[in-house]
């Protein structure tokens, strides 16, 4: 063999086997399968929290204005007071209702359930009966709404100072005096008896006394007794010196 020609063929064959090489590794590479991806087990959905209720406010009481027969506090009502004769209207004569006669009392002129009215001519005398829903109602818890109790039966003026606590038959009151607006002797009283509440107002005081009598009320605080001087000690509880020896 020619040994020029061998040499020259060397190059081509070692090309040939690295071309060769290169081309099985290729292959083999592009062979190969691709790896499965992992499949990711399903993630749980969230259960969804519910909103948190807003609390509900407690619906405030509002004046009512139909008035329900109340028998038993007409019932309640005088129909004599100090030799004079009273009138409890029936319930279906008159077209006053709690709620007219809350605007004098304020918050707790919306609790007025049920309104009696009793009337003499002469003296004029005028009774307002209410009955309470709720809780008790004190006579002191009428102290805010004076001026305005009076202002709704003619006293003219929106004043606290005129009005001053009484003890009437062992109950407490709230009583106001006359005024320029009102006639000579004109008495306003205001009371509780923790479930009814009454507004009076008449010329002559002894009737109204004598009404506010007959009604139920607030027994006035017993006061407490005034604790007595010590007793002075008798001469005869004094030791006597010893005769001297």
């Amino acid at each position: 063999m020619n040994v020029s020609r061998l040499a020259s063929l060397r190059p081509a064959v070692a090309a040939c086997t690295a071309l060769a090489l290169l081309i099985g590794l290729a292959a083999c590479s592009s062979t190969d399968p691709s790896p499965t991806p992992h499949s990711e087990a399903p993630s749980a959905s969230p259960t969804p929290v519910p909103p948190t209720p807003e609390p509900t406010a407690t619906p405030e009481p509002t004046p009512r204005f139909t008035n329900v027969p109340d028998d038993e506090l007409a019932a309640l009502i005088p129909t004599e007071a100090a030799g004079v004769s009273l009138v409890v209207a029936p319930f279906d004569e008159f077209g006053l209702t709690p709620g007219d006669v809350a605007i004098a009392y304020g918050d707790i002129g919306d609790r007025f359930a049920s309104l009696a009215l009793a009337y003499a001519a002469a003296p004029r005398t005028s009774l307002y009966a209410m009955r309470v829903d709720g809780e008790r109602v004190a006579t002191e818890d009428l102290e805010p709404h004076l001026a305005t109790a009076g202002r709704y039966v003619g006293i003219a003026g929106l004043h606290r100072d005129p009005w001053v606590s009484d003890v009437v038959a062992g109950n407490l009151v709230w009583t106001r005096a006359e005024d320029n607006a009102t006639a000579l002797g004109t008495h306003i009283y205001t009371w509780s008896s923790g479930e009814f509440v009454f507004l009076l107002i008449g010329t002559d005081d002894a009737v109204n006394r004598a009404i506010v009598e007959q009604l139920p009320g607030e027994a006035a605080p017993t006061p407490s007794p005034v604790p007595s001087p010590s007793t002075v000690a008798s001469p005869s509880a004094i030791p006597s010196a010893s005769p001297e020896g």
